[in-house]
């Protein structure tokens, strides 16, 4: 009786001990305080094109970054610009994995990122749009359409530094470090975490 007694009490530690192994790791996730209406107010709105904002930049806070993550990437896109390519706003690159968001008006103010991170190109490149030292541009959907989507995408990355043009690392577009990124750099993407604002006027 008592070998069946251990018989059972070993299957029954065996068996916690497989379901705690295929426990899931905790979901990396990407969110904004100033966004969570889910809907862009007039302080992140673009001053330009016909759009008075105030263009600063939302806070973004982040959580449970994938194992191994050396660098962070974040890219915000709207698919739905009438430009046949879709519109990027906002870009930084070479985030340290001890960051764990980026504080308001960081696209406004280069010295407000993070140590080692930088503003890529966007597709305002040299309107002034973005205006200061800084590459955020907010957004400024033509009159009447539809609102427009914002999606912001974090990319945990295994490499150290992203650098697509090694001569010039800053140069490249949003697009073509879009594609390193998706498809392969060194040990390659570890995860990505997105989420969507709205905007329409």
């Amino acid at each position: 009786m008592s070998s069946h007694r251990s018989a059972l009490t070993l299957l029954a530690v065996a068996t916690l001990a497989g379901c705690s192994a295929m426990t899931p790791a905790p979901e990396f996730t990407i969110s904004s305080p100033d966004l969570k209406s889910g809907v862009f107010d007039n302080k992140h709105v673009l001053n330009g094109f016909g759009c008075k904002g105030e263009n600063i930049s939302p806070a973004l806070e982040w959580r449970n970054l994938p194992a191994g993550t050396k660098s962070l990437a974040l890219q915000v896109y709207d698919p739905d610009a009438p430009t046949g390519s879709g519109f990027w706003h906002w870009t930084v690159y070479n985030i340290p994995p001890t960051a764990t968001g980026l504080p308001q008006g960081a696209g406004n103010q280069a010295s407000r990122l993070p140590a080692g991170a930088f503003g890529g190109n966007t597709d305002f490149l040299d309107t002034g749009a973005a205006g200061g030292n800084g590459n955020y541009g907010g957004p400024c959907p033509p009159l009447g359409d539809r609102p427009h989507r914002y999606i912001f995408t974090l990319y945990a990355l295994g490499v150290d530094k992203l650098e697509v043009a090694a001569s010039v690392p800053k140069t490249g577009t949003a697009g073509l470090y879009g594609f390193v990124l998706n498809k392969g750099i060194g040990p390659g993407l570890l995860g990505k975490a997105s989420f969507t604002a709205t905007y329409g006027r």
